[in-house]
Formats: structure tokens, C-alpha cells, sequence
């Protein structure tokens, strides 16, 4: 059910990294790690798994969202994830 805006102490602009901003030229990530650096904090960040969870749901639709910027990477092991990096072209 929706909530007025009248019952948040204040609201924020809703803003995101460009992916040049926020990811190394020479670096691949995995999704878990782009999730950390989205929300200011290093990509080995330990963090509660539930707390990892929230910040997937920010981290995939800006991977999506940023695609045409993004080069992927096939994980090196099967239970690996994938690796996301700039695309230098």
C-alpha cells in the first residue's frame, strides 16, 4: 500500500553511478561487488547476506540499465558468477 511522502523525515534524489564513476578501466566485477560499490562501500565489503540481497535488487536493473557500457565476462569456475567491466570501445 503506498505511504505519503509526508511520513518520511526527508527524501533524496534518486541518482546513480554512470558505470565510468563507479568501475576500475582494467577491472572486471561480479555483481555482488558492483552491489557493494553502488552503495559507497569497498567490493569486499563483508556484509550480512540478507543486507547483500536488498542490494541486488539496485545492482541487476543498473547492469541492465548500463549494458551498452559493460563488457561480461564467463565465470573462470562453475560456482563462480559472472564478471562485469567497462567496455573500452
Amino acid at each position: 500500500m503506498p505511504i505519503p511522502k509526508a511520513d518520511f523525515e526527508e527524501l533524496y534524489p534518486c541518482d546513480f553511478y554512470e558505470p565510468a564513476e563507479l568501475l576500475e578501466d582494467d577491472q572486471m566485477y561480479t555483481v555482488y561487488e558492483i552491489a557493494r560499490l553502488l552503495q559507497d562501500l569497498e567490493a569486499d565489503a563483508d556484509i550480512d547476506r540478507d543486507v547483500e540481497n536488498v542490494l541486488l535488487d539496485w545492482a541487476i536493473p543498473w547492469v541492465m540499465m548500463h549494458s551498452e557500457d559493460l563488457v561480461v565476462a564467463e565465470p573462470r569456475d562453475d560456482d563462480e558468477p559472472g564478471y562485469y567491466g567497462l567496455d573500452a570501445n
